[in-house]
């Protein structure tokens, strides 16, 4: 009896453990993910902040296969899946699922996805625009996309613009060459056109 009564004071204690609340997969359920993609991701312990922009990557038309190649990048380079709609982006610009899931793996998707969709708009092919960047990829110089619209706009080819961007200028080096070319152009425009008229009486 002695040794029940020591007994219950033990068991009436709180055990101090709370039971960690269940994630919500249920937007990912619901974007269309089939439920095998679904089961093996559940295995990656996903946060309501990676399930939320898988969820917006999906609803954006993306298939399982780049979803989950995205999330793998993303773990690899240790830290959370926050790209979705960078992805979404490229995607829509005309970017192939190889190319989006290439810049994941260099961990440059939201630092490239702007000026790649701009690259697209512009009119590039897809060979200039491809080796613009992979040079970001691979942290070499090169030129942001507005550089390259300035350079356009002084008359400059697409293949005189791929020349200059692989001569591997410095920021401040290809900013000080576009000025000069700038410059040429501005003046060429200005240049003095004599008027001929009738000399007066």
């Amino acid at each position: 009896m002695r040794k029940l009564l020591l007994i219950l004071p033990l068991m009436l204690l709180p055990c101090g453990c709370k039971k960690q609340p269940q994630t919500d997969y249920t937007l990912l359920d619901q974007s269309g993910m089939w439920s095998s993609t679904l089961s093996d991701i559940k295995k990656m312990k996903l946060s309501d902040r990676e399930i939320a922009q898988l969820a917006a990557l999906k609803r954006g038309g993306a298939g399982d296969d780049l979803c989950v190649a995205l999330l793998k990048a993303a773990r690899d380079h240790g830290h959370e899946f926050t790209s979705g709609d960078s992805a979404v982006a490229l995607s829509r610009a005309g970017y192939s699922d190889a190319q989006i899931i290439e810049m994941a793996q260099s961990d440059k998707i939201d630092i490239l996805s702007d000026d790649a969709v701009m690259l697209k708009l512009m009119g590039l092919s897809n060979a200039t625009v491809q080796t613009v960047i992979q040079r970001r990829e691979q942290g070499l110089p090169t030129l942001t996309s507005e550089q390259i619209g300035r350079l356009k706009n002084t008359g400059m080819s697409e293949r005189q613009i791929l020349e200059f961007i692989n001569q591997g200028l410095s920021g401040a080096q290809a900013e000080a060459e576009i000025i000069k070319l700038e410059a040429a152009r501005n003046h060429s425009n200005t240049s003095f056109v004599r008027v001929h008229g009738k000399r007066s009486r």
